[in-house]
C-alpha cells in the first residue's frame, strides 16, 4: 500500500518546478505519511518577502481591524465545520502526520478553534489596546498629542511541532496588527499551518500574497536570510534552538522567544471531599492526557494537600484510575525508541526508589506502549521535568504555601498551575504564584486551552508585535500657526 503524500508550503508568486523539495517521512511504520517539505534558495525568500510586504501594505494594512476579524471569524468557522473540506483534511493528516489520537485531536481542535471567533478575537484584540482603533488611524491620547500602533512590515514566525496546530495562535496574532508574515513549519508537524494559509487565501483573495509558509532545516542559512529580512521574528523551540536563533537575528529586529516551560497541578483540601475528589482527579488526568504532556502548559506534577477525607495518596490513586480509563477513550500515541527509553528510565528510577523508601509508591496501569504512571511521594519533592507521554509525580505537602520553596529552582521556567482550590485561597495563591515567576494560572482541566487574548508566557500577545508612534501635543499646538485663520 502506497503511502498518502501532502505538499506543504504555501508559496505566493513562486513556481513550485522552481522549487526544490524535501521529502520527509512522518507518522508511523503501520500508517506513514510522506510530506513534501520546500526549501528555498536565500533568493526565493528574498523575492517572497518583498512579495508578502507589498501585498501587505495594499490589502491588509489598508483594511480595519473590524474587517480582518470578520475574514479570521470566516475562516475559523469553516475548520469547525466538520463537513468542510479543510477540515476533513486536518481530520485525515493530523492524526497520520503526529500519531495522536484522532479522536483526541477532534475534540482539542474544536475547543481551540472557538477561541479564535470573532467575539473572542476582539476581546483578544481589547485585552492589549484600551482603544483598538490605534490598530487603524491615529487616535488622542489622554496625556495630549495622537498615537498610532503599526505593526511590522515582515513578521518571521518559527512554528515547533509539538502540539497541532500551535501556528495558529502567533499567525492570528500577525493578521490582527496587519502584519506580512513568513512562517517557518516544523519537521514534525507541517499540516496545520499549510492549510490554513490556504484556506485564509480562499476566503479572502486579497489577502492571498499576504503571508508565506516555509521550511528549512535547522540552523541553516535560510534562517539568516530570512531573519535579516524581519521586522520581528517570533519563535517556538527549545532554550538551545532559540539561543543559536537570536545570534541569527539583527540588532534592529525584535525577537520574541518561546522556550522550554514547566507547569503543574496543586490541588487543596478544600477540593478533597469525598464527593468532589474523583472529579477533581478526573480534570487532572484530562491535564495530563490532552496531547500526551506534549505541551509547554502541561502538568509534570501535582502538588496535593494532606488533611482532607481523600488523601493525597487517594488522590494519585483515582488519578491512575483515570488515565487507565482514558486511555481506552484517548489512546496514547506510539512512542519513538528514545520517548519510550526516556520513560522506562524515569520508572525504574521512581521504583528503586520505592523499594528503599516506604513513603515513595510506584502506580500505573497498562504495559508497554499503553503504560501511564502516577508516582506517589509522601514527602516533599521539588518540581522536575518528567518524560512526559502521560507519567506524572503527585507530591503530598501540609499546606500549598510549602510548595514555593520547591518550584523555587525553576523560577526562569514556570508557566501554567492548574488549581482546585477555595475561592479564599485563590488570590492568596496568585500573589505567592506570580512572585515565584508563575505567568498562568487556571482551573484544573483548563491547562492545555489557553482563553482568548492569555498573555503567553506573561507577555503580551499583540503588544510586543507592534510599533508604536506618537505625534506629541507640540506638534499639534505648533500647527495651529500655520492655518490660513490664524492671524
Amino acid at each position: 500500500m502506497n503511502a498518502p503524500v501532502f505538499k506543504a508550503g504555501y508559496l505566493p508568486g513562486l513556481d513550485e518546478a522552481d522549487v526544490t523539495w524535501h521529502r520527509l517521512s512522518l507518522g508511523t511504520p503501520q500508517a506513514p505519511l510522506w510530506a513534501w517539505l520546500p526549501q528555498l534558495s536565500p533568493g526565493q525568500i528574498t523575492a517572497l518577502a518583498q512579495r508578502v510586504q507589498q501585498a501587505s501594505r495594499l490589502h491588509l494594512k489598508t483594511m480595519t481591524v473590524s474587517d480582518i476579524v470578520r475574514v479570521l471569524d470566516k475562516a475559523t468557522a469553516r475548520l469547525l465545520d466538520s463537513q468542510d473540506p479543510y477540515r476533513q483534511q486536518l481530520d485525515r493528516l493530523l492524526p497520520q502526520a503526529t500519531g495522536f489520537d484522532a479522536e483526541m485531536l477532534r475534540l482539542n481542535l474544536n475547543a481551540y478553534l472557538q477561541t479564535f471567533r470573532g467575539l473572542q478575537l476582539q476581546r483578544f484584540v481589547a485585552e492589549d489596546f484600551a482603544n483598538p482603533k490605534v490598530l487603524d488611524e491615529f487616535q488622542p491620547r489622554t496625556a495630549g498629542g495622537w498615537a498610532r500602533a503599526f505593526g511590522p512590515e515582515l513578521l518571521v514566525h518559527v512554528w515547533a511541532g509539538n502540539v497541532p496546530a500551535l501556528p495558529m495562535w502567533s499567525f492570528v496574532s500577525g493578521l490582527l496588527v496587519k502584519a506580512g508574515a513568513i512562517g517557518k513549519v516544523s519537521s514534525a508537524e507541517p499540516v496545520f499551518a499549510t492549510l490554513f494559509a490556504r484556506l485564509l487565501a480562499e476566503v479572502e483573495p486579497r489577502w492571498a500574497d499576504c503571508f508565506a509558509v516555509v521550511w528549512w532545516p535547522s540552523g541553516a542559512s535560510h534562517e539568516h536570510t530570512a531573519f535579516a529580512l524581519a521586522d520581528v521574528v517570533l519563535a517556538y523551540g527549545g532554550n538551545a534552538a532559540l539561543q543559536a536563533m537570536q545570534a541569527q537575528v539583527p540588532v534592529t529586529a525584535r525577537f520574541l522567544p518561546h522556550g522550554h516551560k514547566l507547569s503543574f497541578g496543586m490541588v487543596s483540601a478544600a477540593a478533597l471531599s469525598v464527593l468532589k475528589g474523583p472529579g477533581v482527579a478526573r480534570q487532572a488526568a484530562l491535564d495530563v492526557v490532552r496531547y500526551d504532556q506534549q505541551g509547554c502548559y502541561s502538568p509534570h506534577v501535582f502538588y496535593v494537600q494532606r488533611g482532607a477525607p481523600v488523601t493525597p495518596k487517594d488522590f494519585a490513586q483515582h488519578l491512575a484510575h483515570e488515565l487507565s480509563g482514558l486511555q481506552h477513550k484517548l489512546p496514547r500515541r506510539m512512542l519513538s525508541l528514545e520517548e519510550a527509553a526516556q520513560a522506562g528510565a524515569w520508572c525504574e528510577a521512581h521504583e528503586l526508589t520505592a523499594m528503599n523508601d516506604a513513603t515513595h509508591t510506584v502506580l500505573g496501569s497498562g504495559a508497554g506502549q499503553h503504560a501511564s504512571r502516577v508516582v506517589f511521594s509522601n514527602r516533599p519533592l521539588p518540581l522536575t521535568a518528567g518524560p512526559l507521554n502521560r507519567h506524572v509525580l503527585v507530591v503530598a505537602v501540609d499546606t500549598l504555601d510549602d510548595v514555593m520553596p520547591l518550584i523555587a529552582a525553576q523560577r526562569d521556567f514556570l508557566q501554567t498551575v492548574g488549581l482546585a482550590v477555595a475561592p479564599e485561597e485563590l488570590l492568596h495563591l496568585g500573589e505567592c504564584l506570580g512572585q515565584a515567576g508563575v505567568t498562568r494560572l487556571c482551573a484544573l482541566g483548563a491547562m492545555t486551552a489557553p482563553q482568548a487574548g492569555w498573555h503567553h508566557d506573561g507577555r503580551f500577545s499583540l503588544l510586543d508585535l507592534v510599533r508604536m508612534v506618537d505625534i506629541e501635543a507640540s506638534s499639534e499646538l505648533a500647527a495651529e500657526r500655520f492655518t490660513p485663520y490664524e492671524v
